[in-house]
């Protein structure tokens, strides 16, 4: 009877996590698919190979790995629950003197497993692989005259931009360079160029032209305007369709660069609630396992006959966690614009527990006996005891 309590506790530990392991590789194939079809104008339009496009798309998973595990931890504890529940493993438990610590135990050490590895990919995981995510988005817009441009024919990567080459030696020079900016609404730029080079530096890219000249064509009626150079450089980043900043996103910083951002850091002079919200949300995120744990056990983990309908607590309880993951997205949205509000964060997952906590306590106390059911007792105590009393006189006398 002694090793039951850890038989139970490995029967359930390895039934959860053996469900989570399903659901998580699940959700995270459905996330690659979409990232993967996101970003599939890099093989069939910008001429990258097929390896690149793969290492780029599995390099965003951590980003959401804090999103998909607690999920998928809590639609597993939802499901065996319910399956405990439904093959009387509850009943058979409850009916052996456990009680719902005992049920919820291995799942809380599910979610502890959870929330480490929650932390390890806020804290290193993630950063590192977006800021590595970032140098192959460097590498393809740095890529994207070099290996894109055939000789002799026009290309264009974005609308109103074209560019066009006479050859490219072995070295990948672009011989002959004729590129076309109408992009600006006030100016229209063409430039001419005997020689180009892609130049890489500080993890940026230039076009380096050499002899050549600009035709600078202004849209008000202007005359044109032409400059000749022997040398000019174009920042490759004028060719994304939206501006980016070389600063590094919040997400891509470690901790010590979001406690102690550089003094010249744009994003902490203009945007400092940017880096105080990502650095709460990754400590507060995760609390969020064990509030999904206690929630799920509070609704569905006391046993229940199989006539009786579960599917309404199912429903309250997933709909309880995931508003309050969602009342933690919006908590950190206002951690970024008022730094009195950064305790909100943290008491959405802990109060969420603490009132899961208080229902798994408030339905595993016993109600107390009526006394009408006590009178009832003692009436039928007695009449045992005198039935008790007369029969062996009764039976004394037959004999």
């Amino acid at each position: 009877m002694r090793l039951l309590p850890g038989i139970l506790f490995r029967y359930i530990f390895r039934q959860a996590a053996g469900a989570m392991a399903m659901i998580m590789m699940s959700l995270t194939g459905v996330v690659w698919i979409a990232l993967a079809l996101k970003q599939l104008n890099l093989v069939t339009s910008q001429g990258q190979d097929t390896w690149l496009l793969i290492k780029m798309t599995l390099l965003a998973l951590p980003n959401l790995m804090a999103l998909i595990a607690p999920i998928a931890l809590l639609v597993s504890t939802i499901h065996v629950l319910n399956r405990l529940n439904g093959d009387s493993e509850l009943i058979v438990t409850t009916a052996g003197g456990g009680t719902i610590w005992t049920i919820a135990k291995p799942l809380l050490a599910l979610a502890l497993l959870v929330s480490l590895a929650v932390s390890m990919v806020n804290h290193f995981a993630m950063p590192w692989s977006l800021k590595l995510l970032r140098t192959y988005i460097v590498q393809v817009r740095t890529d994207l005259i070099s290996q894109v441009i055939q000789p002799g024919r026009f290309s264009n990567p974005e609308t109103n931009l074209t560019f066009h080459i006479r050859d490219r030696d072995l070295a990948g020079t672009l011989l002959g360079l004729v590129m076309h900016d109408a992009r600006d609404e006030k100016l229209t730029s063409t430039y001419l160029a005997e020689r180009g080079h892609i130049v890489k530096q500080d993890g940026a890219g230039y076009l380096l032209m050499e002899k050549g000249h600009i035709l600078r064509r202004p849209r008000n009626g202007e005359p044109v305007q032409t400059i000749v150079f022997e040398s000019y450089a174009v920042d490759l980043d004028r060719f994304e369709a939206k501006e980016q900043t070389n600063e590094a996103k919040p997400r891509e910083r470690y901790y010590q660069e979001l406690v102690s951002p550089a003094p010249d850091d744009v994003i902490a002079l203009r945007q400092p609630g940017l880096l105080r919200a990502e650095l709460h949300e990754r400590f507060s995120s995760p609390f969020y396992p064990f509030a999904f744990v206690l929630i799920a056990v509070a609704f569905i983990g006391h046993a229940r006959t199989t006539r009786q309908n579960r599917v309404q607590a199912i429903l309250i309880a997933f709909v309880i966690a995931t508003g309050a993951r969602l009342a933690g997205l919006a908590g950190t949205n206002v951690v970024a614009l008022k730094e009195s509000a950064v305790w909100i964060v943290y008491a959405i997952p802990i109060g969420a527990a603490g009132l899961a906590v208080g229902l798994m306590l408030m339905r595993s106390r016993l109600r107390p006996t009526s006394q009408l059911s006590i009178r009832i007792a003692d009436l039928g105590a007695t009449v045992l005891q005198a039935a008790a009393r007369r029969l062996p006189a009764r039976l004394h006398g037959t004999g």
